[in-house]
């Protein structure tokens, strides 16, 4: 007669199951429309919401739009409530290695058990919501949208003290804007998803409006295009929300490059902060802390009230944003950055300037075709000596002979390497830099999923 297991054992076959069950379970997700091809309407979230009790009402949320900034600024808003003994939860877009990690409990990507358990509450009503869709001509839920109501019910399910979330793209109709939030965050509004949000500014602000609700405080980031800003105060006007604007209101009063990030001294909505240090680079991540910290006073106190600066101090010295400036690597330097748009780009050259000093640094640069790829790379231009053009995994990842051509262009053939893969392209850089003696770096950079990749690659998974 054969033992019976002991509890190890019996643990490890559990294990096993859970993770089969998982990657089934994403397997079915990720077979629905993505993120890039979106359905514009609300219907299909609402109604699946509204048959599960509407759990996204039973927690407050901080909400955070914008085109640039949206995740590092969510994460410090996360880390400081956190600190001050909320049970957070966190929701952003798009994820580097699992799409766990877009569902965050504590500061810490869902576990797979929870996740599963929250995907058996939601998935007969997404059924239903599909095959309703389907009669009426209409498009089964969205990729993006199921993730949504996956994260609302896991949330409720704990239940968490406050949820910050990320929309995925714009704000009036994206799925993520069936709640109301008492606290909402406009990020620099900068020209990208044309196909979806608009060619200006102005009217891309229209959509990103969307979120201000009704007795609600807006805190906004500088808006570098006048009409942007407008927009906002016409719908804070509108609905009735007190709206605040950084550099007006609130904003950075003192930044100093530091070891491992930076020292910054905010002027917040009800308290002055000095010397906190932030674990992070570059003066677009000062400013995405001083929208985050105003957030908070928002939040917990109606913007009247200063936070602990302890507590405060405390929060931020355990900020981290994967994939933004990120070294991975040393001998040489390998940095990975998310910027995948032209806002991104000219975030991602002046911090460059502003905390690096490489003695030749080589761009690893892979970019997505329906981006505007001539402009990131004219942007990035003084920043790299040389670059390494190729392509990561996606599909839509533009082809390696036509970056090159753009890039040979823009910095002259004698500064352009083509390789076809990625794993290829960051040994050439490597060695490129290398060339360059003690000193040389290398940056990979142009997509989420390029940064994401090159992280894998080299060992890199934390999240």
């Amino acid at each position: 007669m054969s033992p019976a297991p002991d509890a190890a054992q019996r643990e490890a076959a559990h294990q096993l199951e859970v993770r089969k069950r998982l990657r089934e379970v994403e397997e079915s997700i990720l077979a629905r429309a993505p993120e890039h091809d979106l359905q514009p309407s609300l219907d299909r979230i609402r109604a699946v919401m509204e048959m599960l009790g509407d759990p996204q009402r039973t927690f407050p949320v901080v909400h955070v739009t914008g085109t640039n900034g949206k995740t590092s600024t969510s994460r410090i808003v996360e880390a400081v409530l956190r600190e001050m003994g909320l049970k957070t939860g966190r929701f952003t877009s798009p994820h580097l290695h699992s799409m766990l990690e877009r569902i965050a409990v504590g500061g810490r990507p869902i576990d797979a058990e929870r996740f599963l358990a929250a995907w058996d509450d939601v998935a007969p009503f997404v059924e239903i919501v599909d095959a309703r869709s389907s009669a009426e001509g209409g498009p089964r839920m969205t990729y993006f949208e199921v993730l949504v109501a996956v994260a609302y019910a896991a949330f409720a399910d704990l239940p968490v003290d406050v949820a910050v979330v990320e929309v995925g793209m714009g704000g009036a109709w994206d799925a993520t804007n069936v709640v109301d939030a008492p606290v909402s965050v406009v990020l620099p509004i900068d020209v990208d998803h044309r196909d979806f949000l608009g060619d200006t500014p102005e009217e891309i602000a229209q959509e990103k409006a969307g979120i201000i609700k009704a007795d609600a405080i807006t805190v906004s980031a500088v808006q570098p295009d006048r009409d942007a800003a407008e927009v906002l105060l016409e719908r804070a006007t509108e609905v009735g929300a007190r709206i605040v604007f950084e550099s007006n209101d609130f904003g950075v009063t003192a930044q100093d490059v530091a070891l491992g990030g930076q020292q910054i001294s905010l002027r917040g909505l009800a308290g002055d902060y000095p010397d906190l240090f932030l674990p992070l680079h570059g003066s677009h991540q000062a400013s995405n802390a001083a929208v985050a910290v105003a957030a908070v006073e928002a939040f917990v106190g109606g913007g009247e009230q200063p936070l602990d600066i302890e507590v405060l101090r405390a929060g931020l010295a355990t900020v981290d944003s994967p994939g933004r400036l990120e070294i991975v690597r040393r001998s040489p330097t390998v940095v990975v950055d998310a910027a995948h748009n032209p806002a991104g780009a000219r975030a991602l050259r002046d911090a460059l300037g502003e905390s690096f000093t490489f003695v030749k640094l080589v761009g690893v640069l892979a970019v997505m075709k329906d981006k505007d790829a001539a402009e990131m790379l004219e942007i990035l231009e003084p920043a790299f000596d040389e670059v390494v053009v190729t392509r990561n995994s996606s599909p839509r990842s533009m082809r390696p002979a036509e970056l090159g051509e753009i890039a040979n262009d823009v910095f002259g053939e004698h500064r352009v390497t083509v390789v076809q893969d990625l794993p290829d392209a960051l040994d050439r850089a490597a060695g490129l830099a290398d060339e360059g003696g003690v000193g040389g770096g290398v940056l990979a950079t142009g997509s989420v999923v390029t940064a994401a990749e090159v992280r894998l690659l080299l060992g890199t998974t934390d999240v």
